[in-house]
């Protein structure tokens, strides 16, 4: 062999691009061919060709790195990590290292069974995920002493906001929130961005119960909320009741910013009168990432619950009468409210949540109890070895945090910590801040007095300890009278053997992309694989507290500076902002962007934002929480597009005050309308801006570039194109892509300089990068697939859609095509004609798909009584004709409804989803047991068995259950 053949053997043995076919599952040439022949094309580009329109087609490679191979990447995410400075954290300000037990970490963040599930939709198939999340209800609901808990918020700053709006709704005519000044600095932040743009003004006082709280303000009549943090930013423990009497008597509510664990030893929000509570539950076993993801919480009193944002998870009954969990209240989803909508939040941090409540569960009532004294007993001895050695440590009752003076020294103290491993909170030239948490040591402790110039040691630390009862010294007024985590599922599971056996029980009870496909339309459920995950477990990804010095995180920021740079590349815009940490943030933004600009032009009474009718619901409560009117755009026609004549004449009505449009494309109906240019221009002339809502953006990567085509700005879904995985219905990540005259616009941080422009509309999210700890996944995908393999996984999503549309056709009409009679990624089956002359629904089919192994397509969005598909590139031929096969199937049972041969209330589908329980039962269904849980292609030994048969939602949304129930219902 002669060298330049070995160098060509040894190059072709070093391909790094295997990962692409490992990730798209129709990756081989016969398949491919056995599709496009199913399609009637002849090759993948001419599908393409006809599916795009030539008009914003990009036929350019991407200019990305090239693919590199799943161990390269792991290396250098390594690398990466190994760049961060991984120190102790005595920072705070809602930030605490915590020990995840390894029996959670390994069977929960790392487990696919729980990382890979969807929003649980189908409740009938999420028992698992919604009796954790039931838990995680409960254990706010025990700790903040209110009765209803939601099922988790984004973050505390954003959690809080949500209180604001929710105070300022349950009062009504009044605009003015008063907010502690020892609220936390990025909580402020979020509340002054979420203000201004509705309204409402913030009025920052120092709520100090020794003196008549809430007195003195000019403004107390138009109060309508008061925002209290319990322990403060300074780490003050304060008397809550004495200001929730004062507000009260002013006809304002109350919200109390809590720390959980604190809460096990304080008396928390309840018990002292306070409406709301919210907070984050980071410090139970969730890492701080960098400052997340991780489960905001909010907990409100009785008569308030109807108002709340998110998700609320309840007990309903199923079929059977038996108590089964469901998400209740589903009315309050922002697709049906819209402009109506009390919040954009449509999601949840359900996998953090989900961690949280099962750290409760493994710790119990007790142990937590244990950590916080543990906790609050090393800030004690600290205070008591600062003091001794002449340190002016600020009195009055702390919890973990120590707020300390030392004239002009501050930054020397805090550098001199540095110097030995430990991050201060420098807050000004004359004061350090220093918290304790669960990693807290004994050497923490004497390297601080170091730090401080005190000659202390170990035996101090002993000596010191000696003097403490091991009780907190809280006064009666302050200490927790109240019991917490009662019920037995708190008290169950504290062995590593049981806590073992308890999580395999609940993922058996589940459906997630281990199991098999979930072809839900809009939503990209992409496998995410193992390699894109491994990372965030890492120390220098998860323990990086996010407001750590410049210096500590450049691995962070290297990765920040590529996907930056990446995904202005993908889309075509100038600039991008990471922070948003959930695609309705991301909508935010860019409005808020947006509305920046024209404020910035002196435009303040642009504020009318056009909305097509088929839009995502979060896109008009954005709108409306931009500061903006809704004006709706008819949509329509034979490809469902939006209306050009209607859209024409709203533009004109409104051309002094337009200030933007609000599209989905490929659109909301699954096809890429032939004149979204038209649409750009339409708008621009009018003096309004194009936003274009990036959760379609599967179809476009490598294909088309919304920056490039006419659009403004984009958030992008990094949980739907970019692998990072749903979890269960959270983590998400929304970043948002601008044009260069709206960068100036972007988010910013108070706390890190480098987060944003100083010109930026605010935060957006509590944390300056958002859910930066997942954001690896993101960067590993992109890095691993290149710009060939994330072209190709795109044209995969759009021939797999193509060849699902063009197989169901005949027995489920496709409802939209484009003008070639094809798709974009996700296709729509009309069943309204099938349910008029059978009677069969929507309903029936997705929850008969149980029984034949498959979740069900998205229901009846964005169009009543329909399904949309999404196969997305990751599923392989094998999968997508076992689908089709089962809807084929499925179409052959509603024909029996329809021949009455059954009736429509006697059939496999109304009767879906069928238990094993049910087997056992006498059976007086006029079809076969065989029928009903061994239908067509469904193998016997791989059967997925749910756990409950079809749940009654009306029953769950009149009786509330929000708390776990006692064990004896489910006997």
């Amino acid at each position: 062999m002669t060298s330049s053949a070995l160098q060509l053997s040894l190059f072709a043995l070093e391909r790094n691009d295997e990962f692409v076919a490992r990730h798209i599952g129709v990756s081989a040439a016969s398949d491919r061919e056995r599709m496009l022949n199913a399609i009637g094309h002849d090759s993948l580009e001419s599908l393409l060709a006809q599916a795009i329109p030539g008009t914003i087609r990009e036929h350019d490679p991407l200019k990305l790195p090239a693919a590199s191979s799943e161990a390269e990447v792991a290396s250098e995410l390594r690398e990466l990590a190994g760049r961060n400075r991984e120190l102790i954290s005595m920072i705070g300000l809602g930030y605490y290292d915590t020990i995840t037990p390894a029996v959670i970490r390994r069977n929960v963040l790392e487990s696919p069974a729980w990382y890979t599930a969807y929003t649980p939709y189908q409740p009938e198939i999420s028992q698992g995920r919604l009796e954790a999340l039931l838990n995680f209800q409960t254990m706010i609901e025990d700790l903040t002493a209110l009765p209803v808990a939601g099922a988790s918020l984004l973050d505390e700053g954003t959690a809080a906001a949500e209180a604001m709006t929710l105070m300022h709704r349950a009062t009504r005519g009044k605009n003015t929130i008063v907010v502690d000044s020892q609220v936390l600095p990025q909580t402020l932040a979020v509340l002054q961005t979420r203000a201004e743009p509705i309204g409402l003004k913030i009025v920052v006082d120092d709520l100090d119960e020794s003196s008549a709280p809430l007195s003195g303000l000019d403004c107390a009549d138009d109060i309508f909320g008061v925002l209290v943090q319990y322990p403060g930013a300074n780490g003050r423990v304060r008397e809550l009741e004495p200001i929730v009497t004062a507000a009260h008597e002013l006809g304002a509510l109350v919200t109390v910013a809590a720390d959980l664990l604190a809460l096990t030893l304080l008396t928390p929000p309840g018990d002292a009168g306070a409406d709301i509570a919210v907070g984050s539950a980071q410090r139970f076993g969730v890492p701080m990432g960098f400052g997340g993801p991780h489960a905001g919480y909010m907990s409100t009193r009785a008569g308030l619950e109807r108002q709340m944002p998110g998700r609320l998870v309840g007990v309903s009954v199923d079929a059977d009468g038996k108590p089964a969990y469901r998400l209740a209240l589903q009315t309050r989803e922002q697709h049906i409210r819209r402009e109506k909508a009390t919040s954009n939040i449509c999601t949840a941090q359900v996998l953090l949540a989900n961690m949280a409540g099962l750290y409760a569960a493994y710790h119990g009532p007790a142990g937590l109890r244990e950590i916080a004294r543990r906790t609050h007993r090393f800030a004690t001895v600290l205070a008591a070895g600062l003091r001794e050695g002449g340190v002016s440590v600020a009195e009055g009752v702390f919890f973990d945090t120590l707020t300390v003076t030392v004239a002009g020294q501050a930054g020397a103290v805090v550098a001199a910590a540095l110097a030995e491993g430990i991050n201060l909170r420098l807050v000004d030239a004359d004061t350090v801040a220093i918290s304790t948490d669960e990693k807290t040591h004994r050497s923490h402790l004497v390297a601080v007095w170091h730090a401080f110039g005190l000659e202390l040691s170990y035996g101090d630390v002993e000596r010191l300890d000696a003097v403490a009862t091991g009780e907190p010294e809280f006064s009666p007024a302050l200490t927790r009278t109240s019991p917490f985590l009662t019920h037995p599922v708190f008290s169950a599971y504290h062995s590593e053997t049981a806590m073992l056996r308890y999580l395999r029980r609940l993922s058996d009870r589940d459906y997630a992309l281990d199991r098999g496909m979930i072809p839900l339309g809009s939503c990209t459920m992409k496998l995410n694989a193992t390699t894109e995950l491994e990372p965030i477990s890492l120390g220098g990804f998860a323990n990086l507290h996010p407001f750590a010095p410049v210096g500590q995180f450049d691995g962070y920021q290297r990765m920040f500076d590529d996907l930056q740079r990446w995904l202005v590349e993908i889309t075509g815009y100038d600039a991008v902002s990471l922070q948003p940490n959930a695609g309705s943030q991301g909508e935010l933004a860019g409005l808020l962007a947006i509305r920046g600009f024209h404020l910035a032009n002196g435009d303040s009474h642009r504020d009318v934002c056009l909305i097509p009718a088929s839009a995502h619901g979060t896109n008009a409560a954005s709108a409306v929480m931009a500061g903006m009117r809704v004006v709706v755009v008819k949509t329509g026609g034979d490809e469902g597009e939006i209306d050009l004549a209607d859209l024409t004449a709203k533009a004109e009505e409104h051309a002094d005050s337009l200030a933007a449009v609000m599209v989905t494309y490929p659109s909301t109906h699954g096809v890429f309308e032939e004149h979204i240019g038209t649409v750009c221009e339409i708008v621009h002339s009018h003096g309004g801006q194009v936003y274009v809502d990036g959760a379609n953006l599967n179809a476009m990567v490598g294909l088309a570039r919304p920056g490039k085509f006419g659009a403004d700005v984009s958030h992008l879904n990094l949980h739907k194109t970019f692998c990072i995985p749903h979890g269960g219905g959270g983590p998400g990540v929304g970043p948002i892509g601008v044009r260069a005259h709206l960068a100036p616009h972007l988010p910013n941080h108070p706390l890190q300089a480098g987060a944003g422009p100083d010109s930026g509309c605010g935060a957006i999210s509590a944390a300056p990068w958002g859910s930066a700890a997942i954001l690896p996944i993101t960067w590993a995908y992109i890095r691993m697939m290149g710009p060939a393999g994330l072209t190709e996984a795109t044209g995969s999503a759009i021939l797999s859609a193509n060849y699902i549309a063009t197989r169901l056709n005949e027995h489920f009409p496709v409802l939209y095509s484009g003008s070639h009679g094809l798709v974009a990624h996700e296709c729509i089956l009309d069943l309204r004609e099938i349910t008029k002359t059978t009677g069969v629904t929507v309903d029936d089919v997705a929850k008969r798909l149980i029984d034949y192994g498959f979740h069900a397509p998205t229901m009846s969005f964005p169009v009543p009584g329909t399904l949309m598909v999404e196969p997305t590139e990751s599923e392989d031929l094998a999968e997508i004709d076992r689908f089709v096969d089962a809807m084929i199937a499925i179409k052959a049972e509603i024909d029996r409804v329809g021949s009455g041969e059954w009736s429509v209330d006697a059939n496999p589908l109304r009767n879906a989803p069928h238990t094993a329980a049910c087997l056992t039962e006498e059976w007086t269904h006029p079809y076969s047991r065989e029928i009903a849980v061994f239908p067509g292609g469904v193998d016997p030994s791989a059967k997925y068995w749910p756990p409950v048969r079809r749940i009654d939602g009306a029953f769950g949304d009149r009786n509330l259950v929000c708390s776990c129930p006692p064990i004896e219902e489910f006997a």
